[in-house]
């Protein structure tokens, strides 16, 4: 099997590709990315078995075959040519040869059947998403998702579609976040936890991409197909945690800032707050902010005022600057609301404005206790 290609185009698809692939595979053959040729189609494919992944390149030839080609080696090789075409040719010798305007290369091949097959979807439901929508739908929540191994549910972001809208969720159990469209629509009502690796692998390139992500899921796959790429992976298996019931209903005590100067003055005070509780102190009476932080072991503190429209009664809430921060980095608005009811119930940040219409984004960030 013989194919002539554009050295950057194919360099761009395996980039992509190769982010699916782990630095240590417990099966060889996964160190490889698969070429499969037919005539002018070349579909290359990279795997870790939960998630597989593959681009569809338009090539010239009059072939058909499979190989396996080692990721590292072909991904080097081909950062260091300028934009020319490749010939690839798959030699008798277990060798595949490749030839540049400028020299030979061989690297040793393995036969393509050794390459795990990617699972067929039985009966699956369909659901049409833009590809803005669902970017920036994984990178609003995915930062909330937990890294606990004890707690696989709660690694993932909870997919809730509907005919009324579709629903992200994604919670460590300090910090959630919830974001709702209501004008992208399913057919049918579905949910399935999706693990962090694909989704990030996603993120990186939607961000691109104009197109209508095809989402095909069952009870434990699913896959996305967009532009010329298809990803599939294994779905978090286990019942995702009951996420409305943690969301405080009445908060009576509201609190709107500027969401870039409220951030700063964060940042600023949490680097004289405990190394390992990052404790920081909201103090709130009247149009007064007022926030603190203390490191009793080394005799650092810091205090900063600052003026805000607050609705409620005087109180004293203590917070994890570094949830406060990622909360705060993640939102884009200019205004934002801080909402609480007791020092000991979660607060509720949302976004006044830069929002677009049926956008919802609802984050909570749990207490900590203050010591007085």
């Amino acid at each position: 099997m013989k194919f002539i290609v554009s050295s950057s185009y194919l360099l761009k698809q395996l980039q992509v590709l190769g982010s699916v692939i782990n630095s240590s595979n417990t099966l060889p053959i996964l160190d490889n990315f698969l070429f499969e040729l037919d005539n002018n189609t070349l579909t290359v494919s990279a795997s870790d078995l939960e998630t597989t992944m593959s681009a569809t390149l338009d090539i010239d030839s009059s072939s058909k075959g499979s190989v396996a080609v080692p990721a590292k080696l072909v991904l080097e090789i081909l950062k260091t040519f300028p934009e020319q075409p490749l010939t690839f040719t798959v030699e008798e010798n277990s060798t595949i040869e490749i030839s540049s305007n400028s020299g030979k290369y061989a690297l040793a091949y393995a036969p393509g059947e050794e390459f795990p097959k990617s699972v067929n979807l039985e009966d699956p439901s369909t659901t049409l998403v833009p590809a803005d929508v669902l970017a920036t739908a994984v990178s609003k929540t995915i930062f909330a998702a937990g890294n606990d191994d004890l707690r696989p549910v709660m690694s993932g972001v909870f997919f809730q579609f509907s005919p009324e809208g579709l629903t992200f969720v994604a919670t460590d159990a300090h910090k959630l976040v919830k974001y709702a469209r209501t004008d992208v629509k399913a057919s049918q009502v579905a949910d399935f936890i999706m693990p962090k690796k694909p989704l990030n692998i996603l993120k990186s390139i939607l961000g691109t991409s104009n197109a209508e992500i095809k989402i095909e899921y069952n009870d434990s796959n699913a896959t996305f197909s967009f532009d010329n790429y298809i990803l599939m992976c294994r779905l978090i298996d286990g019942k995702y945690p009951n996420y409305e019931a943690v969301i405080p209903k009445e908060n009576p005590n509201k609190l709107m800032i500027d969401r870039t100067q409220f951030l700063s003055s964060v940042r600023r005070v949490a680097i004289f707050s405990n190394k390992t509780t990052h404790q920081i102190r909201l103090k709130i009476a009247g149009a007064e902010l007022n926030i603190s932080a203390e490191d009793i072991d080394y005799s650092n503190k810091a205090e900063e005022r600052l003026t805000c429209d607050y609705q409620g009664d005087d109180m004293q809430i203590g917070f994890n600057s570094r949830f406060l921060t990622e909360m705060l980095t993640n939102l884009q608005s200019d205004m934002i609301m801080l909402e609480m009811s007791l020092p000991n119930r979660a607060g509720i940040l949302t976004p006044v404005d830069g929002l677009e219409d049926g956008e919802t984004v609802t984050m909570l960030v749990m207490p900590v206790m203050l010591n007085n």
